[in-house]
């Protein structure tokens, strides 16, 4: 495994490319917390950067939960970095210790070298006019993930994230939210980019232009597909890193095969991230679960993607 840390569990992640540098910023917490499903409300965002996707130097934490009040006072959870006007931006999850980390809501942070963050506070939570709120039914408000990118024809920015629709059976609403801003700094929600009915939620998206086409990748369990979705002739339960194919980058984006491009029954290597480095594409993932069953916590080699003459994206696992 390329990102490892002895001390500490690493899992989501996002990359930054700064000339020949690829800085990688990852959620952590201690191994000594002993159960590893504690590590979510202990998590910071680490921060180091390589050369060449393999060889890593480990750099000083980027993130760290706010004080008391403030909406990411529990933990601070997966994002983005975008550089604009000369100046970098972090946008991430937050959540909140007086909603027990149940409520995500976004946040923005800046930096003018990646390195030293200053937060600027929440910027964006789920609007009830498209988005599940918190209820009794679900475990979470899901609003999570942000992934965000600048369109140059509108000169606007736009964000996708893990979210839930307000309507359709529990187990199915899952779909990619979308927000929109002209400075990064204001934002406003608006309709989903994908349509609810087949998983409980999509995690970790990210937007590509790969193999002709728009893809936005996400991952799931084996367990998260819904009844729906199980009921189908060859349904086959498996976890991982998959692709939502549309027309363009604000979709609507749809399954265009059902089976995963990174998936086994376990969810054994989760949330792939593509990364372009020296003309080549590679997806990296993180560890769900390492060859003896337990946890992994720790962030995959680079694995070398191909795309065929009909436009099947494809990766070639590790041995």
């Amino acid at each position: 495994m390329t990102l490892a840390l002895p001390d500490r569990w690493v899992w989501d992640f996002w990359f930054a490319h700064d000339g020949d540098d690829v800085h990688v910023f990852y959620l952590q917490a201690p191994r000594s917390l002993g159960d590893p499903e504690l590590r979510h409300h202990n998590a910071t965002v680490g921060h180091a950067v390589s050369r060449d996707l393999r060889t890593w130097t480990v750099l000083p934490d980027a993130l760290g939960p706010g004080p008391d009040g403030d909406f990411d006072s529990l933990a601070t959870w997966t994002g983005c970095v975008l550089r604009h006007d000369g100046e970098w931006h972090m946008f991430y999850t937050g959540v909140s210790t007086a909603e027990g980390g149940a409520v995500q809501r976004v946040g923005r942070a800046t930096s003018p070298d990646l390195v030293t963050w200053t937060k600027h506070g929440m910027v964006l939570e789920a609007d009830p006019r498209w988005y599940e709120r918190l209820h009794d039914g679900v475990r979470e408000e899901a609003w999570r993930d942000p992934w965000v990118w600048h369109e140059p024809t509108t000169g606007r920015f736009h964000m996708l994230l893990t979210a839930r629709a307000d309507h359709g059976p529990l187990d199915g609403r899952g779909v990619i939210g979308h927000a929109v801003s002209d400075d990064l700094r204001t934002w406003e929600a608006a309709a989903p980019v994908s349509e609810p009915g087949d998983f409980y939620h999509l995690e970790v998206p990210q937007l590509v232009h790969l193999g002709g086409a728009w893809r936005v990748a996400f991952c799931l369990t084996a367990a998260e597909h819904s009844t729906a979705r199980q009921a189908r002739p060859g349904f086959v339960a498996e976890g991982g890193t998959h692709l939502l194919t549309g027309p363009g980058p604000l979709g609507p984006f749809r399954l265009d095969d059902e089976h995963f491009l990174l998936g086994d029954a376990t969810a054994s290597l989760y949330a792939g991230r593509f990364v372009e480095h020296r003309g080549e594409w590679y997806l990296l993932a993180w560890e769900h679960v390492d060859p003896d069953g337990g946890f992994g916590g720790r962030i995959s080699d680079p694995m070398p993607v191909s795309v065929d003459e009909q436009g099947v994206i494809r990766v070639t696992r590790p041995s």
